[in-house]
């Protein structure tokens, strides 16, 4: 598995994870850190392999995010003989009164509801353990954290409830309180937010021309493995992604219009290295974990109908590289009229974010050392 020591999240959660009479946690654990291979070895350490019956659940906001949970599932089981994860996601279709036999469930909240109270298939009462992801992110989507309290309400008492969130706000932590009854909590202080491993630099650049010789100049510096690149518009992906691949760069475009399928083969070409940069909106900003991601480029900082910083977003954003302690850097590409987010985002996480020269070739070429 390559694992050589646990993480701090890890060293610190699964005592408590893992403990007789089981705990119910709430944790604040930032990406690339460990907490998905934390709480999965935690749903496997609980599951009895020879009753063939749904025992853990796990939700996830998103369909890429369940998908990899469930990978992680997959990997760290292959050690555990008769254990079987299935995927409640869209476009996973299952017949009213199917007997599931799968022991591990992973999905996203509307799907589990149809295969509990629709199609009959799942039975929470003989659910010993429930995992929510990215609660930060499932109180942000449309309906997805009533429907989490409603699966919620079903489960056994003595059910184990994890609850993880990588920000919270005083939303989240309503919401967590909900769900997770006399729960042991592990929570960052705001300067731990931040991912040390990711070194953060912006650009001023006052137009999409003017960022786009930016990025070449990057290409042009540094050695990247491969990128991520956040825009806030599709149109504005597509555009990029048409520039950068008349340029003669391998491009994936990921936005929230794409089918369930074609979003899965998008990112599973990008995990192959098929293609080396990853155009996306905020679909992509929570929960893809690519290990090769050397780079992440903000080509508009992400920020709210106010244009206040959405501090969270940018968080998840620049926590798809520097995975694990790796080490990454995050760009980005600023406007005048908007370094006031850049200052916001500094105070906030209490953090340095430097600016660079997008034209001084020499200055981009040391941050390669």
């Amino acid at each position: 598995m390559g694992f050589n020591r646990p993480s701090k999240i890890q060293e610190t959660a699964l005592p408590m994870m893992l403990a007789h009479p089981p705990q119910n946690l709430i944790a604040q654990s930032q990406s690339g850190t460990g907490k998905t291979a934390a709480f999965v070895l935690a749903m496997l350490s609980r599951v009895t392999a020879a009753e063939r019956h749904p025992q853990c659940l796990c939700l996830a906001p998103t369909f890429e995010l369940a998908m990899q949970i469930g990978r992680v599932v997959e990997k760290m089981g292959q050690f555990c003989p008769n254990i079987r994860v299935i995927y409640a996601v869209q476009g996973n279709r299952v017949a009213p009164g199917t007997v599931l036999q799968e022991q591990i469930v992973i999905g996203t909240p509307g799907t589990v509801l149809d295969w509990c109270f629709k199609r009959r298939v799942l039975d929470l009462k003989k659910i010993s353990v429930f995992v929510l992801d990215e609660a930060d992110v499932m109180i942000d989507k449309q309906g997805f954290s009533s429907q989490s309290i409603r699966i919620r309400r079903f489960l056994p008492e003595g059910c184990q409830l994890l609850l993880f969130s990588a920000t919270f706000r005083q939303a989240v932590w309503q919401f967590a309180a909900q769900l997770v009854g006399n729960p042991v909590v592990i929570k960052l202080r705001r300067d731990e937010l931040t991912l040390g491993a990711v070194r953060q630099f912006y650009f001023v650049c006052e137009s999409r021309a003017r960022k786009y010789g930016a990025l070449c100049n990057v290409y042009g510096s540094i050695t990247v493995g491969q990128a991520i690149i956040f825009c806030q518009t599709r149109k504005m992906a597509e555009w990029l992604s048409l520039e950068m691949t008349e340029d003669g760069h391998r491009v994936a475009m990921l936005t929230a219009e794409l089918t369930v399928e074609q979003r899965a083969d998008v990112i599973q070409r990008f995990r192959d290295g098929k293609e080396k940069v990853l155009i996306t909106t905020n679909v992509c900003a929570r929960g893809i974990d690519v290990k090769q991601v050397t780079i992440v480029v903000n080509f508009n900082l992400p920020a709210d109908a106010k244009q206040q910083p959405d501090f969270e977003t940018y968080l998840h954003r620049i926590g798809r590289t520097g995975r694990f302690g790796k080490k990454g850097i995050a760009f980005s590409m600023v406007e005048s009229r908007d370094l006031h987010l850049v200052r916001m985002l500094e105070e906030h996480f209490q953090t340095e974010i430097k600016r660079l020269d997008p034209d001084d070739m020499d200055e981009l070429e040391k941050l390669d050392a």
